[in-house]
C-alpha cells in the first residue's frame, strides 16, 4: 500500500496548519506511520485516501456518523433544503421542530439550545450550573474528556495558557469509585457547582453508581451533568440516561445526532435552562448565542437522522453488530494465546475499543501501534476503537474479521520472535494531551 501524495499532502498540512488537522484525535501521532496521513471521500462504511487506497472506516469521523458516510436518506433532506438558505437572522422552523423532537424523546430534555460542537455544549452546562448554585468548582472523572475549554482540559496534562486559579476550580474523581465522590463533597462542602461526567464509556456503571452520585449531587446542591456526545442515539435513541434509569439535571449530546453534521445540543431543566432565557428574573447568563448554531442543514440533517435511527431501530443494530465483533474477536486473540496481551471491551456493542497490555519487554503503545499497522495494510481504518454503523453489513464484517485474524497472527510471530520494534514502520502512538511533545 502506498501513501506517497497523501506524504506530499501531509507535509503541506503541517505547514499551513498545526498539527497538521482541527482535532488531536485525527493527528499523526494517534495511528501508525504506514496509514493514510490524508482522505479525501467517503461512502457508507469505506473510506479514500488521495492515493485511491480503500478501506473499511470503524473509525466513523470520530464516532460522529452512525448511518454511514454520505446517507442517502440524510444527504437528500439536506440537498432539498439548501437551496432555501443556510442561515436566516430569526429562529427557523427547523429549530422548533428538532427541539421538539428531542423534547419528546429525551428524559432529561425540558428544553433545547443548539450548538456547533460538543464543547460549546459542555461550557454552557458547566456555566448554568455555575450560575445556578452560586459556586465555581466543577468535578469530573479523572481522565476524563468532556471538552477542550479550559474548565475540561484542567483535568489533563496539557494546561499550557490555563490560569492557576482556573486550574484550581476543576477536582476529579474516579468512575464507579462512589467513596472517592463522597471524599470530594466532603473536602469541598457546598463548593462543587457541577458533576459532569460520560453516564457510561467502554465501562458501564456498576454498584448503582450513578443512582448514588444522583443522591449526592442533590443532598448537596450541586447539578448533575450527563455528557451522552458519545452514548446519545447509540445506547438507546433516549440516551444512556434512559438506559440506566437516572435523569440527570443537565445533558449535552452531539456526534451522531446528524450523523456527521456539525451539531449539538444542551438539554435540560427549564428552571435551570431559563437562566440564559428571556424569562428570568434572575442575573443572565450568557449562554449559547452563536451565528453557525442554528444553520439550517445541519438541523435537517439531524432531523432525518433521528428519524432514520427510530424507523430502522439502529441503536439495536450497532448493539449487537458491536457485541458480535467483541465476540469474535476476543475469540481470535484467545485462539492464537493473545488474550493477554489484547483484549476487546466495552459494556454497550456501539462503543467497543481494544485494550493492549504491556508483554515480553514491549509497552502496550507499542503493541497497539503494530497491531493498528496490520489492520490497516489489510484495508481496515483503525485506531483503537470500533463505531459501528447501519452501513457495516456482513461483507465488511467479514473482511474485518479476516484482517485481525491476519494481525493477530503477525502479532503472536513478532511477540515471539522479539521482532515488534524491527517491524513497526515509525514511532508508537502516543496519548493524545501531553504536556511536551
Amino acid at each position: 500500500m502506498k501513501f506517497a501524495k497523501s506524504r506530499k499532502l501531509q507535509k503541506l498540512a503541517h505547514q499551513l496548519m498545526p498539527g497538521g488537522t482541527q482535532s488531536y484525535s485525527k493527528g499523526d501521532d494517534q495511528f501508525p506511520f504506514l496509514s493514510p496521513p490524508i482522505l479525501v471521500k467517503a461512502q457508507g462504511a469505506y473510506i479514500w485516501d488521495a492515493d485511491g487506497n480503500r478501506f473499511i472506516d470503524w473509525c466513523m469521523g470520530m464516532r460522529s456518523v452512525i448511518l454511514g458516510h454520505g446517507y442517502k436518506t440524510v444527504i437528500a433532506a439536506v440537498r432539498k433544503q439548501l437551496p432555501f438558505g443556510t442561515n436566516y437572522n430569526r429562529p427557523s422552523h427547523y429549530e422548533i421542530e428538532l427541539a421538539k423532537m428531542l423534547v419528546e424523546l429525551i428524559p432529561s430534555a425540558q428544553v433545547v439550545k443548539f450548538a456547533k460542537n460538543g464543547s460549546a455544549a459542555t461550557t454552557a452546562a458547566v456555566k448554568l450550573a455555575r450560575a445556578y448554585t452560586k459556586r465555581d468548582l466543577v468535578a469530573m472523572c479523572a481522565g476524563a474528556f468532556n471538552g477542550f475549554d479550559d474548565w475540561g482540559i484542567a483535568s489533563t496534562p496539557m494546561t499550557a495558557g490555563i490560569p492557576k486559579t482556573v486550574l484550581n476550580m476543576t477536582k476529579t474523581f474516579e468512575y464507579n469509585n462512589i467513596v472517592s465522590v463522597r471524599k470530594m463533597f466532603k473536602k469541598y462542602p457546598k463548593k462543587i457547582a457541577a458533576v459532569i461526567l460520560e453516564p457510561a464509556t467502554e465501562v458501564g456503571p456498576v454498584n448503582n453508581f450513578l443512582q448514588e452520585v444522583q443522591r449526592i449531587c442533590r443532598q448537596n446542591g450541586t447539578i448533575l451533568i450527563f455528557d451522552e456526545m458519545i452514548s446519545g442515539f447509540r445506547w438507546h435513541l433516549k440516551g444512556a440516561q434512559y438506559v440506566y434509569k437516572v435523569t440527570p439535571d443537565l445533558s449535552t449530546f452531539g456526534k451522531a445526532i446528524s450523523n456527521g453534521f456539525a451539531l449539538a445540543a444542551l438539554v435540560g431543566r427549564k428552571d435551570i435552562m431559563e437562566l440564559g432565557g428571556m424569562d428570568t428574573k434572575k442575573e443572565r447568563v450568557a449562554l449559547i448565542s452563536a451565528t453557525h448554531a442554528g444553520e439550517n442543514h445541519a438541523l435537517v440533517a439531524a432531523i432525518a437522522t433521528l428519524k432514520e435511527l427510530k424507523s430502522k431501530n439502529v441503536p439495536a443494530y450497532v448493539n449487537k453488530l458491536g457485541n458480535l465483533l467483541k465476540s469474535e474477536f476476543n475469540k481470535i486473540a484467545r485462539k492464537h494465546g493473545l488474550d493477554s496481551v489484547l483484549s476487546v471491551i466495552g459494556e454497550f456493542g456501539c462503543r467497543i475499543r481494544v485494550q493492549f497490555e504491556d508483554f515480553g519487554g514491549y509497552t502496550a503503545a507499542q503493541i497497539k501501534t503494530y497491531f493498528a499497522q496490520e489492520m490497516i495494510s489489510q484495508g481496515i481504518l483503525f485506531n483503537g476503537y470500533f463505531s459501528p454503523t447501519l452501513s457495516h453489513k456482513k461483507r465488511e464484517v467479514a473482511q474485518t474479521l479476516k484482517g485481525w485474524e491476519f494481525s493477530c497472527r503477525k502479532l503472536k510471530e513478532v511477540l515471539a520472535d522479539k521482532s515488534l520494534e524491527k517491524e513497526l514502520v515509525g514511532e508508537p502512538i502516543r496519548p493524545v494531551f501531553r504536556k511536551y511533545n
